[in-house]
C-alpha cells in the first residue's frame, strides 16, 4: 500500500480508510468471525506491501502480507519481512516502523520469491491501491529473481478505486481527515490487510448495488476500452495497428515509429513505463507482435 508521510492522495486515503472502518464499526480483532459478502469461485489474495519508498523500479520491498480468502469462507495468512538490500530511508520508516536493523538478518525477497509466487498461484487479487503500487513494486521484485508474475487472467479488487468511485473527496471528506479524532497507532503490512478486507466488507454492507462477483467486480474496479492493448491504455489498436496512446506522438504506430524512430523505442524500453507495455513493445521489436480484437 502507497502511502506517505504527507497530506497526499494516498495518506489522506489511508487516514479517511481508518476512519471508515472505525464508522462502520469494525474491529480487526474480529476479522476470524467474519462472514464474506461478496461471492468467491477461487481464491482472492489480498496484500499489501511495505517499502523503502514509492518508486517502482528502484525502491524495494520491506514487508509483504498476504490473506488469502477462500470460497468456502476459509482463510490463510502470511507475513514476510526482506532485507530490502539498500538503506530504509527515515521518511520511510516513519510511516512503517521498519527500520534497517529490523530487516538485518531477514532474507532477501529473492529467496522468498518462490513461496510468495506459490501462494499467489490460482488467485484473484486485492488491496488497497494495489493497481497503483503493490501490484507493479511486485512484479519488479519478481523479475529481479527471475520470476514472472503474470496479471493477466487475474481479476482484481482494488478497494480504493471503489472509494473513490463511492466517496468523492469532497468537504465531508476533508472534514473527516483535519477534524477527525483518532489516535492512529504504528501498523505493518499484516494490519494494512486486515484493514483493507474491513474496508471491502464495509463497501458491501454500504453500498448494496455493489458487484459481488469477481468477474464484475473485476470490471468495476478497473474499467478497461476494448481499443488498449496493455492494461493502463498507453497503447491502443488504431485500424489493426498496435500505436502509442499518450504524448506528442499519440496515434503514431509503433511499426512506424521502429522503423523511423528506434532511438524513441529505446527510451520507452529504458523508462518509467508499465512492465506490460514494455513486455509488448519488447516482443513487437521481436516480431511477436500481439493479436488485434476480434471487431
Amino acid at each position: 500500500m502507497r502511502h506517505g508521510p504527507f497530506i497526499n492522495d494516498a495518506g489522506g486515503d489511508y487516514f479517511i480508510l481508518l476512519l471508515f472502518v472505525q464508522v462502520c464499526g469494525y474491529s480487526l480483532l474480529d476479522m476470524e468471525n467474519t462472514e464474506f459478502k461478496w461471492k468467491l469461485d477461487r481464491p482472492l489474495a489480498v496484500f499489501d506491501i511495505e517499502a523503502t519508498g514509492i518508486n517502482i523500479r528502484t525502491d524495494r520491498i520491506v514487508e509483504i502480507a498476504i490473506t488469502k480468502l477462500m470460497p468456502k469462507e476459509k482463510r490463510e495468512t502470511f507475513s514476510f519481512r526482506v532485507n530490502p538490500t539498500i538503506p530504509i530511508p527515515p521518511e520511510a520508516t516513519k510511516i512503517h516502523g521498519i527500520t534497517d536493523a529490523d530487516v538485518a538478518d531477514r532474507p532477501r525477497f529473492a529467496a522468498i520469491a518462490k513461496q510468495v509466487n506459490e501462494i499467489l498461484e490460482g488467485c484473484d487479487l486485492g488491496g488497497y491501491n494495489i493497481l497503483h503500487f503493490d501490484i507493479p513494486i511486485l512484479i519488479e521484485e519478481f523479475m529481479r529473481a527471475n520470476i514472472r508474475f503474470h496479471i493477466e487472467g487475474r481479476r482484481v479488487f482494488d478497494a480504493q478505486r471503489v472509494f473513490h468511485k463511492r466517496e468523492p473527496r469532497d468537504l465531508t471528506a476533508a472534514l473527516a481527515f483535519y477534524c477527525g479524532e483518532m489516535h492512529l497507532d504504528a501498523h505493518g503490512a499484516e494490519g494494512d490487510v486486515l484493514a483493507t478486507i474491513r474496508v471491502m466488507e464495509g463497501e458491501f454492507e454500504k453500498y448494496h448495488d455493489l458487484p459481488r462477483d469477481m468477474e464484475t467486480l473485476d470490471k468495476y474496479c478497473n474499467p478497461r476500452d476494448p481499443s488498449w492493448v496493455d492494461r493502463t491504455g498507453r497503447l491502443k489498436w488504431l485500424n489493426g495497428e498496435v500505436a502509442l496512446n499518450f504524448g506528442k506522438k499519440k496515434d503514431v504506430t509503433l511499426r512506424s515509429l521502429m522503423k523511423d524512430d528506434p532511438n524513441f523505442i529505446k527510451w520507452m524500453l529504458k523508462s518509467d513505463f508499465p512492465r506490460d507495455m514494455q513486455e509488448i513493445i519488447k516482443n513487437a521489436s521481436e516480431g511477436r507482435w500481439p493479436t488485434p480484437p476480434i471487431v
